[in-house]
């Protein structure tokens, strides 16, 4: 075979592309692999930025409604020219370490590049004119465990000869990141089994490569990043409180007491849920003689449970910023500034409450129900891949933008959540949103009974979990 080590940079990849043939039957399933995970990560129809796009398998694949693919390669550009028109496609020669794009996409892709920049670090934050506070950055490279393996593959022909390169660990790639003012939400490895092997490969690639000490051995490192210094929140942002209150009679009136005002406004919509005492009667008088700062109003849920009475509240909120706060008031609303401060701040796109870092009171959580939140926290945190510290806890707080984008994500999951939390924070994870905790001090109730059934309900939650693990860890 030619030696192509005398070639450097854009030189060896003009050869490449030139002499681009049927690729070996290894090399295509290594490639198929890993456009599936970009899939996993990157919708159909959002606006997609490549650098190092190579002949454009990647980006025509992820079918973005607006694509550019960029590499300093002039013959694999018109490479990706010849393989991939279209006219949602664009492709152009340029160098990421020294030409920035200024435009905003919804993901910039950095696939398999890294290792064959002089100045990663340049490179890196060469990207920002390109970013928004919620584009994500997706970059894969090679995992340096499988060196020794890739020379061999090299030797016997399966791989394409490769130059010198730089090999980077995960902490390498993190610590890159950070310094070019990138924000790492997620890293895995990818490709467990790189070779296609029918029922095996996507058993060891889907189950097995997620466990622990497999899942750092894949071929491929995968992170996923967000732009560090987020838009701040202007001090006119409007807040919508939405209140599922089913049964909750006795707690309207303080609910009203204690709610503050957030932002330039605040409403707080009660969202009535079949209830069997007088909590419409209760709400409809409270808010007649109801004379303070917030907004208010009612509406009657359509249907049954949390799930449908929050997407109620959530349709006809007008608020920037979305919350659920329950009316039991077990999780108190003195806390929402807190979680209103990070999400205008930007520390967190998607704040989740936490109840199990402060002492609580004696009567608040029974001990079989705190084990079972300690449990589906766990659970959580390995299917999602941010640590969740209370997964039910029904204290959540994100953009109403974000909502809407987290309503279209999880549409192909089905209505399979009755409570809601799996749900947004399932469709948190598919939008890579951070996820932050935001410790509340969890109180006993004061008024009513518990809409909680431990064990119906946590036979519930257990099926969730397991769905989760299928449709998003081991999808």
């Amino acid at each position: 075979m030619k030696n192509l080590f005398p070639l450097s940079g854009w030189e060896y990849f003009d050869w490449v592309a030139a002499h681009r043939g049927k690729r070996h039957v290894l090399r295509q399933a290594f490639h198929r692999q890993l456009l599936e995970a970009h899939r996993h990560r990157i919708p159909g129809g959002a606006h997609v930025l490549e650098w190092g796009c190579g002949s454009g398998e990647v980006l025509s694949g992820l079918k973005p409604t607006r694509g550019l693919g960029l590499d300093f390669s002039a013959g694999m550009i018109a490479k990706a020219r010849e393989l991939h028109p279209g006219s949602a496609l664009e492709y152009r020669v340029a160098d990421v370490e020294k030409e920035v794009v200024d435009e905003p996409y919804d993901y910039i892709v950095m696939n398999y590049l890294i290792g064959y920049l002089p100045d990663v670090q340049a490179a890196l934050a060469n990207l920002a004119p390109s970013a928004r506070p919620r584009t994500r950055l997706v970059l894969t490279s090679l995992n340096h465990l499988w060196q020794g393996p890739l020379i061999w593959a090299q030797w016997l022909g399966w791989v394409t000869p490769q130059p010198p390169s730089n090999w980077l660990t995960t902490d390498d790639l993190v610590n890159l990141l950070e310094l070019a003012g990138w924000e790492v939400i997620e890293k895995t490895t990818e490709q467990l089994c790189p070779i296609h092997i029918p029922f095996i490969a996507p058993f060891v690639n889907r189950v097995v490569a997620r466990l622990p000490f497999f899942k750092h051995l894949g071929v491929t490192l995968m992170l996923t990043a967000r732009p560090r210094q987020q838009a701040r929140l202007e001090n006119n942002t409007t807040c919508s409180v939405i209140v599922p209150a089913r049964n909750e009679a006795g707690n309207i009136r303080p609910a009203l007491e204690r709610i503050p005002v957030m932002g330039s406004s605040t409403e707080v919509i009660f969202v009535e849920g079949n209830s069997t005492d007088d909590t419409w009667a209760t709400i409809e008088r409270e808010l007649a003689a109801y004379r303070g700062p917030l907004k208010v109003r009612a509406i009657k849920q359509p249907g049954k449970g949390k799930w449908d009475a929050v997407r109620a509240g959530f349709a006809v909120a007008t608020g920037e910023v979305l919350v659920i706060q329950d009316a039991d008031l077990t999780a108190p609303p003195e806390d929402l500034p807190k979680f209103f401060a990070a999400i205008c701040d930007g520390s967190a796109e998607f704040a989740n409450g936490s109840r199990l870092v402060y002492p609580m009171e004696k009567q608040a959580m029974q001990f079989l129900n705190f084990f079972g939140n300690k449990f589906f926290a766990l659970s959580l945190s390995y299917v999602l891949g941010q640590p969740i510290k209370d997964s039910l806890c029904g204290t959540k707080m994100l953009l109403k933008s974000d909502y809407d984008r987290i309503m279209e994500r999880i549409k192909p999951l089905g209505d399979f959540d009755p409570f809601g939390d799996f749900n947004l924070l399932f469709g948190a994870s598919l939008l890579n949103l951070r996820i932050r905790d935001i410790p509340v001090r969890y109180k006993d109730r004061t008024y009513g009974q518990t809409n909680i059934s431990r064990f119906k309900h946590g036979w519930l939650l257990l099926k969730m979990t397991l769905f989760g693990l299928f449709r998003l860890k081991w999808r």
